[in-house]
Order: structure tokens, then C-alpha cells, then sequence
């Protein structure tokens, strides 16, 4: 390996050793992209930091018509599903902050 290989982030392709933080730092190109290289596509990126405030403002919106459709309509059912959107909305927030907390950009 040269010191060029070092400046740039290591894929699972290059061995099997665990991603150290400086790896995340960097960022890890292709990380959620199946079609990653087909016709010479540049490497994407997650953007975690819009993923985090639209699941925030997700869970705020969903909760609050939640609630106004139960006391102001008297319909529960759609309240439920908005509330299961809520819950999932909250699972997503957590792992992308984990996610940034790991040092991944974005």
C-alpha cells in the first residue's frame, strides 16, 4: 500500500478488517447505493443531517394531527396509523443520530 491508499476511505472489498472512525469521517462512498459504478456514477453520500430534521418534524407533525383528529373528528383509526408513523419516525431519528454520533458526514 502506498500513502495514497490511505487518503482514500477503505470498502469492505479492500479486507475484512473492522471501519475505524477516521473511515466514517470520511465517509463511506457507495454505503447505500446497490447501483454504485453502473455507467461511471459518482459516489453518493447520505445526507443524515435533512434525515434528521425531516423525521423530526415527522414525528411533530404526526403526533399533532394525531391528536387533533381524535378530539376535534372523533376518528381514531387514522390517528393509530399516525401514530405508528410517529413510532417509526423515531426508530429512524435514532439510528441516524447514532449514525452521526459514529462520525459519518453529512
Amino acid at each position: 500500500m502506498t500513502s495514497e491508499d490511505d487518503d482514500r476511505p477503505r470498502t469492505q472489498a479492500d479486507d475484512d478488517r473492522p471501519r475505524t472512525r477516521a473511515d466514517y469521517e470520511r465517509g463511506l462512498p457507495d454505503y447505500h447505493d446497490p447501483t454504485a459504478g453502473w455507467a461511471g456514477a459518482a459516489p453518493t453520500y447520505s445526507a443524515l443531517t435533512l434525515r434528521l430534521w425531516l423525521a423530526g418534524i415527522g414525528i411533530v407533525l404526526s403526533i399533532v394531527v394525531g391528536v387533533l383528529w381524535i378530539v376535534v373528528a372523533d376518528m381514531i383509526w387514522p390517528a393509530i396509523l399516525l401514530f405508528v408513523l410517529a413510532a417509526v419516525l423515531v426508530v429512524d431519528l435514532a439510528w441516524v443520530a447514532h449514525r452521526k454520533r459514529r462520525g459519518e458526514p453529512g
